[in-house]
């Protein structure tokens, strides 16, 4: 097989199912990607919140669940969270198999996201020049407005570009989801290959997408930085 033979197969390929690449794969990719980061940045900052506060159990249980979010692999959550949630949400067991299993992989991206998010939440807000709060509470402006008003608007500078590269990370952990057969990119690629039995191919078919989806995706974030830069 050469390179030429791998090309025109990559485009034959392509052209007959494109719409199980596109309108189903990518279609299932970026939903899954769009509930990781959207949910997990709002559960996210609760938790970086929380993390700040001065409640020491409220800590230790944030502290200990971000940790254990980030020392196990990704794969491993997503079967915790393929047999947990329906165990917890015992109605889901009457749902169509596929919609479950997408419900299931997107609350456990939804919660490995957090944990990352919280860090980055955290991180940028302890950026912030604490000398700026202290002028603030010198002026006789309480915490939140402090947080609202001065420290917050910064931080958002320090957080968006990490929060994208956090988007970019969850369209390439949604291959994953492939395990519990979702739809998404590498779903695709199953369903594909079970029909043309062609697999270098048409994994290079799935690698182009993914290229192409970050590629904008980055590039939309460098253009929002530096647009930022420009009206800070």
């Amino acid at each position: 097989m050469t390179i030429g033979s791998i090309l025109t197969d990559m485009v034959k390929i392509f052209i007959k199912y494109w719409d199980v690449f596109v309108l189903q794969g990518i279609m299932y990719t970026l939903l899954l990607a769009a509930i990781a980061v959207l949910c997990g940045t709002v559960i996210g900052a609760l938790l970086a919140f929380g993390r700040m506060s001065r409640f020491k159990v409220l800590r230790a249980i944030i502290i200990a669940f971000v940790e254990v979010m980030r020392g196990t692999p990704a794969l491993l959550q997503l079967y915790v969270g393929y047999f947990l949630v329906p165990m917890l949400i015992p109605d889901m067991n009457t749902m169509p198999s596929q919609l479950m299993a997408f419900i299931c992989v997107a609350v456990a991206l939804t919660f490995n996201t957090a944990a990352y998010v919280s860090e980055i939440i955290r991180s940028g807000i302890e950026a912030v020049d604490k000398g700026q709060t202290e002028a603030a509470r010198s002026l006789g402006l309480n915490n939140s407005t402090t947080m609202v008003s001065i420290v917050l608007p910064q931080a958002v500078k320090n957080i968006l570009p990490a929060l994208g590269n956090e988007f970019i990370t969850d369209i390439k952990q949604t291959s994953l989801a492939s395990t519990f057969f979702v739809g998404e990119l590498m779903t695709s690629y199953k369903t594909v290959v079970g029909i043309t039995y062609n697999s270098l191919s048409t994994l290079f078919v799935i690698g182009v997408l993914y290229f192409i989806m970050n590629l904008i995706l980055s590039k939309g974030l460098k253009f929002a930085e530096k647009r930022m830069k420009a009206h800070a």
